[in-house]
């Protein structure tokens, strides 16, 4: 193995540890890794840090008291911070998802039959789904109070990758995934 080949090799192994490292990695724990000096450890980290400023990456690393660690590059946070409240809202509560798959099953439902499967209070839950358009009001129940009826979404299905609603696994998939 040539000396190019090694050092991009020891670039990949130093790269691998700091992407899945939560913490700064001391370059200590990376001598005590790699068994070679902290010199050229140093050496090679300061080659990756160039390299990701050289392109503008969106990854970059930083030096904290002897210690290094790969974060976001600061210049992304606002987008970062889309992100994260795209992703936060995007997560379904367990009585979100309960209620999610009441609707699913026995679609067109109102508020009240999906109420006394749960045994209990569904407004929050069902206020969620509409936001998240998961689920939609498509009319009225002809019944006394005309409670609204509920079904699920083109976004439910894109959501759990189905084409259709026929896709929905039955009682025994269901049981069989459960017992797995």
């Amino acid at each position: 193995m040539n000396l190019f080949t090694q050092k991009e090799q020891l670039k990949s192994i130093i790269e691998s540890i700091l992407f899945i490292a939560e913490k700064p990695v001391s370059i200590k724990i990376l001598k005590t890794i790699l068994n070679i000096s902290e010199n050229h450890i140093k050496e090679v980290i300061n080659e990756l840090i160039n390299e990701y400023k050289s392109r503008n990456s969106g990854i970059i690393i930083i030096n904290i008291e002897d210690s290094y660690q790969m974060v976001t590059n600061p210049e992304n946070a606002d987008w970062i911070k889309i992100f994260k409240n795209l992703n936060a809202n995007n997560k379904l509560s367990e009585q979100a998802f309960e209620t999610l798959a009441i609707i699913a099953y026995k679609q067109p439902i109102t508020k009240a039959e999906v109420e006394k499967i749960r045994n209990v209070n569904s407004d929050y839950a069902i206020k969620s789904l509409i936001e998240k358009k998961l689920i939609k009001i498509v009319g009225k129940k002809d019944v006394p109070g005309r409670p609204f009826l509920y079904v699920t979404t083109k976004e439910f299905l894109k959501l759990f990758g189905l084409s259709s609603l026929s896709e929905l696994p039955g009682f025994y998939e269901l049981q069989k995934i459960n017992a797995a």
